[in-house]
Order: structure tokens, then C-alpha cells, then sequence
């Protein structure tokens, strides 16, 4: 029986929107490409042929290990990892302790068919994977302050995507209210991702649920990202104390909130019960005096 008809014994129609909704899921993950599946889940992490990011290059990966191995692997990594697998505790001790998680919607078909696209990129003098090509020139104060300003929204991103502060924060971060606090703090993120090299690739293709369904259709500009790097690699090397003032700030303005509503709530509704309680104690006082 094929997935779609499992999918439609399972909830016999008697949920129709949302056996819809896992249909177009599923239609939507089985028309992803290999390419386009390998670009979103596994560039920030991995070239083709252009060296080590946070995980392994994986030019010629076929002869490092065999394919079901591989297979296995791209299903189930933590997994793997967790069994104790030598060559596995091998690849997270040349991660530096990263731990590579299940992509999401991988399936067999799916890993078989990247590992076929990996070993067809590996033919190639350079593979359209090789990775993003960035500048090595040296980074300059006015980098930073571009990328601080890009980072904060000050400066709005070219493409249209979220500025980073909508979800990220960066210990040395003042204002109001600091930044987002729905992705990691990204101060450590230059030392996390090894460098230049690692941390363009990430900002470039940024992997996770949250992220890559906004930045798919919003990239960074190429222009955009070494800025960015200059402003979170001065970061990591300054790495000041965590600041709190921007959760101070909206936890006392949450409570000044609650004070003024409170208040208002009083205002408006406390002659009203006064006047309702009157009338009533004057009723009772009347019929009290005529017994």
C-alpha cells in the first residue's frame, strides 16, 4: 500500500482537513530534489570538494565508508552515535563535540538518492556544493558597525528576511529589550562554527525549522554576510557578561502594564459597584426600619 493510501486508512476521512494537510506535506517532501533537499539541510554543515565547516567534507564519502553504513547514518545519526559506533565517535571528536541531527523528512529513497548526488558532485572538478566563496581580507572596524546595524535591523536586510535580533541576541547586545530569545545566543557562534569559513556557510544556507523556511525564500545578499561575520567574530573575542537589561526592562514594563490596566479596570467600574452597593444597603436600612 502506497504512503498515501496509509495516510488515508488511518484517518478514514473522518478528519478530511487534516489528512489534507499531511497529503500536501508529503506531496511537498516527495518532490523535493536531492539538490534542493542537500542545500537546506546539509550546506551549512558539509561541502562537496571545499574543505571541513562544522562537519566532515564529504567529497568521495563512498570510499571513507559503506553505503548502507551511510544510509543508516543520514536516518538516524544520534542514534548511530549513541550505539557507540567507533567511526562515529571519531567524526563528533573531529566536530569538536557537534552532534549531527535527523534532517527533517529524510527518508530511505531520500538518503540514497543524496548519497548518489554526493558521489556524482565528487566526479566533478568542482562541485556546485564546494562552498560559498568568501572574502579572506582582513576585517575592518566599519565591518562591524555594518554588521551590527544589520544584525539589530537597523540597517534592513536586501532580500527582506527577519533581522537577526528578532530571535537572536548577542551578550554584548544594549537596548530596550535585548534581542530574541527564540534562537541561540549567538555570541560564541564565530568560535561554535570554526571560523570565517564555517559561520558564512551557516549564515549563508541557516539550517532548523524555524530558520530555513524564511531564509529559502529571503537569502542574506553575499554582501550581507561577511559584515555579519566581522560584527559576531568581535563578538566572540570581546564576549562580554550576559546582559539582562532588556528582559529587566520588559518584565517591568509588563508589570507596569498589569498596574495601569488595574487601575483603569478601578476607574471605570468603581462607582458603578459603589452606586449598585448603596442602593442595596439603603434598601435593606429602609425595610430594616419599618419592622
Amino acid at each position: 500500500m502506497s504512503s498515501r493510501r496509509r495516510i488515508l486508512s488511518i484517518f478514514r476521512f473522518r478528519t478530511p482537513l487534516v489528512a489534507l494537510f499531511i497529503l500536501a506535506s508529503t506531496s511537498l517532501s516527495s518532490a523535493q530534489t536531492p539538490v534542493e533537499f542537500f542545500q537546506k539541510n546539509c550546506a551549512s554543515c558539509h561541502t562537496i570538494g571545499g574543505g571541513r565547516l562544522t562537519g566532515p567534507d564529504l567529497k568521495n564519502v563512498s570510499e571513507r565508508q559503506d553505503r548502507e553504513w551511510l544510509v543508516k547514518w543520514l536516518l538516524d545519526p544520534e542514534g548511530v552515535l549513541k550505539s557507540g559506533d567507533p567511526y562515529a565517535v571519531k567524526l563528533q571528536k573531529e566536530s569538536r563535540g557537534a552532534v549531527m541531527t535527523r534532517s527533517p523528512g529524510i527518508t530511505r529513497d531520500m538518503a540514497n538518492a543524496l548519497l548518489d548526488l554526493i558521489d556524482a558532485e565528487s566526479q566533478l572538478e568542482k562541485s556546485q556544493f564546494a562552498g560559498l566563496q568568501i572574502s579572506d581580507r582582513p576585517l575592518l572596524p566599519e565591518d562591524i558597525e555594518e554588521g551590527r546595524a544589520l544584525f539589530t535591523g537597523e540597517k534592513p536586510l536586501k532580500n527582506g528576511g527577519a533581522a537577526c535580533i528578532s530571535c537572536h541576541t548577542v551578550n554584548g547586545l544594549s537596548g530596550l529589550f535585548g534581542g530574541g530569545r527564540l534562537g541561540p545566543n549567538l555570541t560564541r557562534a564565530y568560535a561554535r562554527l570554526e571560523g570565517r569559513k564555517g559561520l558564512s556557510a551557516w549564515l549563508s544556507a541557516p539550517p532548523g525549522l524555524t530558520m530555513s523556511p524564511i531564509f529559502n525564500k529571503h537569502p542574506l545578499d553575499s554582501e550581507e554576510i561577511l559584515p555579519l561575520v566581522a560584527f559576531l567574530k568581535n563578538e566572540t573575542e570581546t564576549d562580554k557578561p550576559l546582559q539582562n537589561a532588556g528582559m529587566i526592562n520588559f518584565l517591568l514594563f509588563g508589570l507596569g502594564g498589569a498596574v495601569i490596566l488595574l487601575v483603569a479596570f478601578d476607574f471605570i467600574w468603581n462607582k458603578r459597584f459603589r452606586g449598585v452597593r448603596k442602593e442595596l444597603f439603603e434598601q435593606t436600612y429602609q425595610s430594616m426600619k419599618t419592622r
